[in-house]
């Protein structure tokens, strides 16, 4: 990991912060053509939210004085999406992978950069939740 992606200076946390929300909003599009009718609408209001947060992170890096990274053309997914399920099981696995670079965006931030990261992270972990049917102790950090 690079010294402005590794997560430890405010910079480096809000880039990675910004190449997880790229690849939300890519997995998201990829779970809206598996997803079925009845959450549907829950899917595509987790996209949007993705967007939204893409650009905030962009912004941020920016007033931290970085240059934002572009989106991949393409990512890889965890798993196989076959069906419904899967795209369910993949949205829980985005969310609480985007919940884990915002709680390192919280350590790493201070004042109002803190308070977002932190509603970021709570926002993640309601959705992570609603998607599996139930919480984790410690979203942002099940690995570290």
């Amino acid at each position: 990991m690079s010294d402005e992606t590794d997560g430890r200076t405010p910079l480096s946390a809000a880039q990675a912060v910004l190449a997880g929300e790229h690849a939300a909003v890519y997995g998201y599009g990829v779970i809206g053509a598996r997803i079925g009718d009845g959450r549907a609408r829950e899917a595509r209001a987790a996209y949007e939210a993705h967007r939204a947060r893409r650009d905030s992170a962009a912004r941020l890096v920016r007033e931290l004085g970085g240059t934002p990274r572009a989106a991949a053309a393409g990512y890889a997914l965890p798993f196989r999406l076959a069906d419904e399920g899967d795209a369910v099981r993949m949205a829980a696995e985005l969310e609480d992978r985007i919940a884990g670079v915002y709680a390192d965006l919280v350590r790493a931030g201070e004042g109002r950069r803190r308070t977002e990261a932190m509603a970021a992270l709570r926002e993640a972990a309601v959705r992570a939740a609603r998607w599996r049917g139930g919480s984790t102790a410690f979203p942002g950090l099940a690995e570290r």
